[in-house]
């Protein structure tokens, strides 16, 4: 019988209840996949163990878990060696049978046919069970080679396979992937649908915590092959940095290719778990056949993802490489990278136009000719869209598009100078260009005594690299108001708030001029902006944090909510739950003039549900005469640089309630087989030989006891239910992964029986 001693030790370890976390992923690896293909992913997170469910937000996409690989602690491994242990000599025993039966079916082919067909049934169970075993031992051993007792990041630890099947006719682009466990929903990650063959490195595993002045026992080691991977293009790339690591990419170009290489990293994981080692910068790097250094870009002008345009001059090999700038590292240092003759889109012009108007911008870039650009809905409103170009079925990048309902306008040049500044009529929006470098536009109105205007850029949340600058000044050139960079609260991933705003009141009836340029005296094509003219429009946008929500049954929990108030607008804002299903509510709240940020209590009187249940949160605001109403978009509360915090937006406001009571119905069942006993009937000798006090056993006093009159050894240790409880709920959470056999799983539940108190 297996020895009961290290049961023993690991019980007196006891088992310390965590306590309950948020689920949280911080990486999904590959961050997307083909169209009509079928993807495993590697998931990382933390308070996702129990997880049951896998959701994908749009359509044309589904996802379900594949296996859990949740951190594992030392009694655990120490159980699943030793069920290795005993499987591994099972199998050489079996081995060993096999010879034998192979000797004994030589020796009696004259067997009778019965006994023959007896022993090939026998023979074949018997295999039957080492595959099982062989099996079983398999996976084990892959399960056990994840364990990592000193993580870099715990809120990376847990692993969850996700099997993500894609439809060949899934619309390409973003999707947002969440897991579901038993108590929550997990903060949500972008999952992307591609069109090109794609290629992806074997996974990271969880990276080791870096030691000070050791830091190189913590790089990952590839094997000789992974340094280089060779590829056939067009395609998209999958993989993921490790200290210290470059990964390189070799493939064929041929002469008068334009090919782009377009990355995906930041975007992926926008602000990184715990903010060390800090956020992934990727950097690109081109290489033509002779090694040499072709190209490089280590962002696409404020984007911190690196884009490569490059026209191949000679036909041959050529290699492209990625890295951190810093030589950084981890496995949430994802990247995905997209290489050939794609559409792309550098920018367009206008940015915007009017709702109900025609919207025809001329989209500049690579590979476009003959691209075809998608239109905006008919019943598109104001706000920003996104446009994309198709050029031979394959999609270009997506590009921001806005709506407004004033007049429109455009720059006309030259308005250089005040004594060249271009007339208007207020309201207006104007799209125009800093085309050139330390380029001004000037713009001339007429304003009247303690008249309010407002004026405005959308340049930087448009995707234009122009950092504005406004100057409103008077016909005598007195400077009246100035601005550089305007804070916006729903900025989400654009951690530069880089576009201008102005709220003034105008001192006199007067000939004003408005300048704008940009901050670092930069100019170009693609350096477009819409200023916006007009008298105050007061409105207000909402988040909603978090994006998800536990309940426990019949119970409450508070949602926050935070306010962008614009031009000026500092009434009152009614919170309410919108159109809530059966079993939720939520007392009204109120965002008064002063405030920007409230609690929105949501309670439940449900049990549970079944399945996460999507919530909506609006506004309601007076203004005048008219009511604005406006839904909160969920977000993601997130910090950078342990300073500055981000409302990341989410496609849904998800909430699971739960019974913390209830127990699911056991996934397995043990079936143990009875082992056979020996049988003997020949008695045990009786010895009249005293018993070694080092075997009977000694109490406090150092009396050996059966001298002491006692017939029997010590009772064994016992143990709290507590301590009993916890490995009981280890040895069924390992059974229950499929990691134990029957008879293991038996034979160890039976040892925690004998030693509770």
């Amino acid at each position: 019988m297996t020895s009961t001693r290290p049961l023993a030790l690991l019980l007196a370890l006891g088992c310390s209840a965590l306590a309950q976390t948020r689920p949280y992923i911080g990486y999904i690896y590959p961050a997307g996949g083909q169209q009509g293909t079928t993807v495993q992913l590697r998931v990382g997170g933390q308070g996702i163990d129990d997880t049951t469910g896998v959701q994908v937000s749009g359509s044309g996409v589904t996802a379900k878990l594949a296996q859990n690989y949740r951190r594992l602690n030392f009694q655990e491994m120490q159980l699943l060696n030793e069920q290795l242990r005993v499987l591994r000599k099972e199998t050489m025993s079996g081995s060993a049978r096999a010879m034998l039966m192979d000797v004994d079916s030589s020796a009696m082919m004259m067997s009778e046919a019965a006994s023959n067909h007896t022993a090939a049934a026998e023979a074949q169970t018997a295999e039957l069970r080492q595959e099982e075993v062989r099996n079983l031992i398999d996976k084990i051993e892959k399960r056990t080679s994840e364990f990592n007792p000193t993580p870099a990041s715990a809120a990376l630890a847990s692993i969850m396979l996700v099997e993500v099947s894609i439809a060949p006719d899934a619309q390409p682009g973003e999707r947002e992937i969440r897991l579901v466990t038993s108590r929550g929903v997990s903060s949500p990650l972008p999952f992307y649908v591609g069109q090109l063959a794609e290629y992806s490195k074997p996974p990271m595993r969880t990276s080791t915590k870096q030691v000070l002045g050791k830091e190189a026992e913590a790089l990952r080691k590839r094997a000789p092959g992974e340094a280089e991977d060779r590829i056939a293009i067009p395609a998209i790339v999958n993989g993921q940095i490790a200290s210290g690591e470059v990964n390189r990419y070799r493939f064929e170009a041929r002469e008068g290719q334009r090919l782009v290489i377009t990355t995906l990293g930041r975007q992926l994981v926008p602000f990184i778990a715990d903010a060390v080692p800090g956020w992934f910068q990727p950097v690109l790097t081109l290489y033509d056949a002779d090694g040499k250094e072709v190209a490089y870009d280590d962002d696409f002008r404020f984007k911190p993802d690196p884009t490569l345009c490059y026209q191949v001059p000679k036909s041959g090999e050529y290699t492209f490489a990625i890295r951190d700038s810093l030589y950084r590292g981890r496995e949430d240092f994802v990247y995905r990278i997209a290489i050939g003759e794609m559409p792309f889109v550098t920018s367009v012009f206008p940015l915007g136009g009017r709702v109900g108007a025609p919207a025809n911008p001329k989209p500049k870039g690579w590979n476009l000719d003959g691209a075809e650009l998608a239109s905006l809905p008919a019943d598109a409103g104001p706000g920003v869209h996104s446009l994309v170009v198709t050029r031979k079925t394959f999609v270009s990048n997506p590009v921001p598009f806005a709506l407004d309902t004033l007049p429109e306008g455009f720059d006309q040049e030259p308005n250089n100078t005040v004594a060249q500044a271009q007339k208007v009529t207020l309201p207006i929006i104007l799209n125009g260009r800093i085309d050139r470098p330390d380029d001004w536009d000037v713009y001339q109105f007429e304003g009247k005594s303690n008249e309010t205007v407002v004026a405005e850029v959308q340049a930087r949340r448009l995707d234009s690299p122009l950092d504005s600058i406004l100057k409103l000044t008077d016909a005598t050139g007195n400077l009246l108001a100035f601005n550089d960079d305007h804070e916006d609260l729903v900025a989400g991933l654009n951690t530069h708030a880089a576009d201008s705003y102005l709220l003034v009141t105008l001192p006199a009836d007067d000939t004003y001029y408005l300048q704008i340029g940009d901050t670092a005296r930069q100019g170009g094509e693609e350096y477009g902006y819409r200023l916006r003219l007009s008298a105050p429009r007061p409105d207000f946008d909402l988040r909603v944090v978090p994006s998800s929500l536990g309940l426990r049954a019949k119970s409450s929990a508070p949602l926050t909510v935070y306010a962008q108030r614009k031009d000026g607008f500092s009434g009152p804002i009614k919170l309410t739950l919108k159109d809530p299903p059966a079993g939720f509510s939520a007392a009204p709240g109120t965002l008064w003039p002063t405030q920007t940020v409230a609690r929105l209590t949501l309670k439940t009187d449900l049990l549970a549900t079944p399945e996460p249940v999507n919530l909506s949160i609006r506004g309601t605001a007076r203004i005048g005469d008219q009511e604005l109403v406006r839904e909160a978009v969920p977000a993601e509360d997130r910090m950078q640089a342990f300073l500055w915090r981000h409302l990341v937006p989410a496609h849904d406001l998800k909430v699971v309630v739960f019974d913390p009571a209830y127990q699911p119905a056991p996934k397995r069942i043990a079936h143990a087989r009875p082992r056979p006993v020996a049988v003997t009937n020949t008695p045990p000798p009786v010895t009249t030989n005293p018993v070694p006090a080092t075997l009977a056993g000694t109490n406090a006093a150092g009396t050996n006891l059966l001298a002491a009159g006692t017939n029997s050894l010590p009772a064994k240790p016992k143990f709290t239910k507590q301590q009993v409880a916890g490995r009981l709920r280890e040895l069924k959470l390992l059974f229950e992964e499929g990691m134990f056999t029957d008879e293991f799983y038996t034979e160890k539940v039976a040892e925690c029986e004998t030693q509770a108190e």
